[in-house]
Parts: C-alpha cells; structure tokens; sequence
C-alpha cells in the first residue's frame, strides 16, 4: 500500500435485494461503484446539499424535446415541491406543455418511416408519436386566444415571464390536466420561468403572426431586469442544468454576476471536443467566472431521460418540500 492509497477507498462489489430502495440505489450502489454511476450518486448529493441551503436562490434550465416525453411529470414534481426558485427554458417548452394540456402525444419508434409518418400527418420526436392536429393546430388556437385577450385588456407590451404566467392564468387553467402542466405549477408557486429565445417555436410564430396585424411587443429586456436584480441581490445561486444550448448559457451567464454558480449539476449527452457551450464541462465555466472556483460541481454524461428521474427520486426522498422563494 502507497502513502495515496492509504487515503482511498477501496472497491467493493455491490450486493442486490430485492428491498432496494431508489434512495438505497444512489446512495449506496451508485455512489460505491464507479465510472457514470459513481457521478450520478454525486450529483443527488450535490443537489441535496443545495436544496439544503437556505441562502441558495436555485434555478433550473432545460431545453424542449425531454417535454414531449413522460419526464414531463418529473420537472412538474421538482417544480411543484418548490425545489426550483427560477426556471430558464426554451419555447418548445411552451408549445409541448402547452399542446399537450390539451391533446395527446402517442408512443412511437425511432425507425419508423418519416415520409410515411410526414403524409399521415404525424411529427416525429425521437419515438414520440405527434398527430399535427396535437401540435400546430392547438398551439395556434390557444395562443390566438391568448394574444387576443390581451390585446382586449389593453395589454402591448409584457415580458415572457409575464406572459407565460398569463398564458397559465387565462389558458391552461381551462384544462382538466391542468396539474400535468408545468407553466401551470411556475404561475401557482409563483415561480419566474423565462425564455430568452421566445420566438424559436410554434408559440414564437404565433407572437409574430399576431404581430402583423396588431403592434404587440414581447419586452425581453424587462425580463432581463428581472433577472438582474434577482441575482445582484443574491447570496449564492446553484443550478440543475440539464442539456445545452441557450437555456444553459443564459443561467450560467447570469450566475457570473453572482460570482457564479455555488453548486452546478450538468446532465449532458454533448461532447466536449467540438468546443461547444452544450458540451463545455463545468471547469470550462469556472474560467469566465459562471461557476465559483470553489463551487461544488459536477458534470453525469448521459441521457436525462434516465438520469433526472433517479437523482429527482433520491432528492424526493431525502427532501419532501421545500419552500420556494418568490420574487414577485
């Protein structure tokens, strides 16, 4: 034995029952085995210290496909326990959450015939089954509606969070699945939820089709403010991050303005090598200051599909509530 390894502990094979527990599985057998499965336990406990902190303001950022699937459910649960302070996504969050309070996504298979699929009037995403008149058809109904309300209140300017929470408020809240929805769950709890590419979906297109006509604006820089005097009169921010692109950036951006973030979870399938943000690691971030050099961190290569339900279930276990902070 080495004066290192002397430090270190040593590798033990892992024994099932059948009384395993989710909680019993991360903590124990993922945290003692290795390779993915060791980061994943990792990353429960980084999440559970977060939740722990009080001072901590925590955000959570997320990009659109994983809302088409059953894991819908999950964001809904950490949404509704009030894990999540602030929430940073993309509009095809808006358009699945919001088609899917009203009609039904179906099973597919991710070999299915797409010219088939594209005369049948059917979108795939992945092995997600979406008839066009469960997707487009019923996002323009309910958006039209939505604008034309507003526009009757008086209303030509609001922000995405503000519309949002009206689209929950006027929309959604008709909806007998309502509680499935997680617009619905931000607007209840209050909980701020801001899309910074607001017209990069069907919903976006709505916006711009009812601009023609009527000079409504979408104030994105009100919900920058907002952004900005939540987190310069922050303590600490932690973030739950999961996948890429622009709803990542725009928490990691902001962060830096807090002297970054204090704990970081990343859930990513993109790799690093192509230098990309999606794929940046979280020590990336450390260098422009978006994660504090002494920040509890880390990064679970993988499909959130199968990771977030696992971590979400062991912080489910360890913390039923937590009181979500409001700003507004």
């Amino acid at each position: 034995m080495t004066k290192l390894t002397s430090k270190l502990k040593v590798v033990e094979d892992l024994k099932l029952d059948e009384n395993i527990t989710v909680a019993e599985l991360v903590d124990r057998f993922y945290l003692e085995s290795g390779f993915t499965a060791r980061k994943l336990a990792m990353a429960a406990k980084i999440l559970e210290k977060m939740l722990r902190d009080d001072k901590c303001i925590n955000m959570l950022s997320f990009p659109a496909a994983i809302i088409a699937t059953g894991i819908r459910g999950i964001f809904v649960e950490l949404i509704k326990r009030g894990y999540f302070d602030i929430v940073i996504t993309t509009c095809g969050t808006i358009d699945h959450d919001l088609a899917r309070s009203f009609k039904e996504y179906y099973h597919g298979w991710f070999e299915a015939d797409d010219k088939f699929l594209h005369r049948s009037n059917i979108h795939r995403i992945g092995n997600i089954f979406v008839p066009a008149e469960s997707y487009g058809l019923i996002i323009e109904e309910k958006t039209k509606a939505l604008l034309e309300y507003l526009w009757n209140e008086g209303i030509r300017s609001i922000s995405t969070r503000e519309l949002l929470w009206k689209l929950a408020e006027v929309i959604i809240d008709k909806s007998p699945k309502k509680e499935n929805s997680i617009l619905w769950w931000c607007w209840r709890k209050k909980i701020p939820i801001y899309v910074p590419g607001i017209v990069d979906g069907a919903f976006g297109f709505q916006l711009f089709m009812f601009y023609q006509d009527h000079k409504f604006n979408i104030d994105l820089l009100k919900d920058e403010k907002e952004l900005a005097d939540i987190v310069w009169s922050s303590k600490k921010i932690g973030g739950l991050i999961i996948g890429g692109g622009i709803s990542k950036h725009h928490l990691i951006w902001w962060a830096q303005f807090a002297g970054g973030l204090r704990y970081a979870i990343y859930l990513t399938t993109a790799p690093e090598y192509d230098g990309s943000l999606s794929g940046a690691r979280p020590k990336e971030a450390i260098s422009w200051g978006k994660i504090a050099e002494e920040a509890k961190h880390i990064v679970v290569e993988g499909d959130a599909s199968i990771l977030l339900p696992l971590i979400a279930a062991y912080a489910i276990n360890r913390i039923p509530e937590r009181k979500n902070k409001t700003f507004f």
